[in-house]
């Protein structure tokens, strides 16, 4: 009797330690990283001609076509564990964030937020950029697609004179060099309407 609890209680050991060995794999794999993304700066242009904008008026219809209007981004990290002033931690080149793809949706304040009808629909869209560890990068991406100029609600603004005021939220995914996962989301103010042309 005593063998057999022994033998057991040897199995559930082993039983326990695989089941540890398995949680810890699947926390190194989809854990937090120990570095957090953050966004610096995230500004829009009207036309790949605008100047870069904390908010972005977006034309629908410039010089008579619908054209795309880019984003700019600057994402940067920080550690998560800044350890303390007599021994800070460093940040290695593990913690470095490769960016893949990003996701943007607009919302009104007014809570009208249904797609083709208040807002334009939301979109995915592949990106690459690498953040360092110890130092930040800048990205441009589509922040509002022409298509979504041809689509309702922005393509009627083409023949009157009403804005429609949202708020862009755009989503950046990637992983640490460890293969965590990492996102971050930022906010940009975007009012559509069929505004003035450029000047040459």
């Amino acid at each position: 009797m005593t063998a057999k609890f022994l033998r057991l209680s040897a199995l559930a050991g082993v039983v326990l330690a695989a089941g540890a060995l398995a949680a810890c794999g699947e926390f190194v794999r989809d854990g937090h990283s120990p570095a957090r993304l953050v966004i610096i700066a995230l500004e829009g242009q009207s036309g790949p001609e605008g100047e870069p904008s904390g908010t972005l008026l977006s034309d629908v219809i410039t010089f008579g076509s619908p054209i795309n209007d880019p984003g700019h981004v600057e994402l940067g990290l920080q550690l998560r564990d800044i350890g303390n002033p007599t021994s800070p931690n460093a940040p290695s080149g593990l913690n470095a964030v490769t960016i893949n793809r990003y996701h943007v949706k607009y919302v009104r304040a007014d809570g009208r937020n249904i797609q083709g009808v208040d807002v334009p629909y939301e979109f995915d869209s592949a990106i690459t950029v690498t953040v360092p560890a110890d130092g930040t990068a800048e990205a441009g991406f589509d922040l509002v697609r022409h298509l979504a100029k041809l689509e309702a609600p922005l393509a009627a603004l083409a023949f009157d004179r009403t804005l429609i005021a949202t708020i862009a939220v755009v989503t950046f995914y990637g992983r640490d060099q460890a293969g965590n996962t990492v996102s971050v989301e930022g906010q940009i103010g975007v009012t559509f309407g069929n505004f003035a042309d450029p000047i040459d």
